[in-house]
C-alpha cells in the first residue's frame, strides 16, 4: 500500500528535481529519501524519476503521477482539517492516567496539543501506576491510560506509542561522570546501585534481566518505586541508577546521565476500553496515537 510519506517524498523531489534540496525541505537525509522513492517505484512497477550523477528528471509516468500525488496529499490535508474542526465542536472531559515517567517527555506534548486542537474538551491528568490504571479503566475512573506493557486485560485495547533508551544516572562527583565513552554494564559490578522496587515492576524486571544476561551483580543499596525518588538519591551520592533517558528532563542539577552499552529499550503504551465509543474520548485518543513512534 502506498503511504502518504512516500507521496510527500516524491512530490518534493519532483518539484525540486534535486534530492539534496528535497531532503532539506522534508527535514531528513538523502539515503532514507531515496529509499522511499525506490519503494514507491517498486510498488507502482514503473520508473518515476530518471537519475544521473548530475541531474534528476521526471519520466512520462512521473509527470502523470505527480498531479495525482498532489491531489491525494491535498485531499488528506482537507480530511485532517475537517476532522479537527469537528473535534473543536465537541465538548466534555476526558481523564488520562499516566505514569510519572511519562511526564518527562510524552505528557507535555500531549497536553499542549490537546489545548490547541481541542479547546472545548477538558483533559484531566492523573498520575497513577500501571496497575492502578488497569484497575481504574474498567470502572471509568480514567478514559485513557499511558502504561508499561505486559498486564493488559480482556476488553482493553492498547498500542505502543513511544520507545526510549535507558541511561546511567550518576552524581556529578562520581568517577563515571567524566567518562566520554559509553559505560559498559560490567563497570557496575558490585557498585552501589539504586534499584526500582517490584511496585515499579516493569523497570525492575527489565534491569534484572539485563544484569543477568550480562553477568553483572550491582550492590543494591536502596529500592524506590518512582524514577524521581531514585534520582534524588543519586543526586545525594548514595549510588548510581539506570533510568529512562528522558528523565534528564527532571532537572536534577547534581545528576549526570551517561549512555550505556545495552541494546535495550523501554516502551510506553496507550490503553483504552475496547467498548468506549465516546467521540470526546476518541478525539483525545487520536492525538495520543498521532504522536506514536
Amino acid at each position: 500500500m502506498i503511504g502518504f510519506a512516500q507521496l510527500r517524498c516524491f512530490v518534493a523531489v519532483a518539484t525540486e528535481l534535486h534530492f539534496g534540496r528535497a531532503a532539506v525541505l522534508l527535514h531528513m537525509t538523502q539515503p532514507p529519501l531515496s529509499r522511499q522513492i525506490q519503494l514507491l517505484e517498486d510498488q507502482l512497477g514503473v520508473l518515476l524519476l530518471q537519475r544521473t550523477s548530475r541531474s534528476v528528471s521526471l519520466t512520462p509516468a512521473g509527470v502523470a503521477f505527480l498531479g495525482e500525488a498532489r491531489k491525494l496529499l491535498e485531499q488528506s490535508e482537507r480530511a485532517i482539517q475537517v476532522a479537527r474542526r469537528a473535534a473543536n465542536l465537541l465538548s466534555g472531559s476526558v481523564t488520562v492516567g499516566f505514569m510519572g515517567s511519562a511526564a518527562y517527555s510524552f505528557l507535555p506534548k500531549l497536553a499542549e496539543l490537546a489545548q490547541v486542537e481541542l479547546p472545548n474538551i477538558e483533559v484531566i491528568f492523573r498520575e497513577m501506576t500501571t496497575r492502578d490504571q488497569l484497575q481504574a479503566l474498567p470502572f471509568g475512573r480514567i478514559d485513557l491510560g499511558l502504561i508499561r506493557p505486559g498486564l493488559e486485560q480482556k476488553g482493553q485495547e492498547s498500542v505502543c506509542i513511544d520507545k526510549g533508551d535507558l541511561a546511567l544516572a550518576v552524581s556529578r562527583n562520581h568517577p563515571l561522570a567524566s567518562r566520554r565513552q559509553m559505560v559498559a554494564l560490567k563497570q557496575l559490578d558490585d557498585m552501589p546501585f539504586i534499584m526500582y522496587t517490584q511496585v515499579g515492576w516493569y523497570f525492575h524486571d527489565l534491569l534484572m534481566s539485563m544484569f543477568e544476561r550480562a553477568g553483572v551483580k550491582p550492590r543494591y543499596v536502596q529500592f524506590m518505586d518512582q524514577t524521581h525518588a531514585i534520582l534524588s538519591l543519586v543526586s545525594a551520592g548514595m549510588g548510581v541508577a539506570i533510568v529512562p533517558e528522558d528523565a534528564r528532563n527532571a532537572c536534577f542539577e547534581n545528576v549526570v546521565f551517561k549512555p550505556i552499552q545495552a541494546q535495550v529499550q523501554y516502551e510506553t503504551h496507550a490503553i483504552w476500553r475496547a467498548d468506549d465509543h465516546d467521540p470526546v474520548v476518541a478525539a483525545v485518543r487520536e492525538i495520543v496515537l498521532r504522536q506514536r513512534v
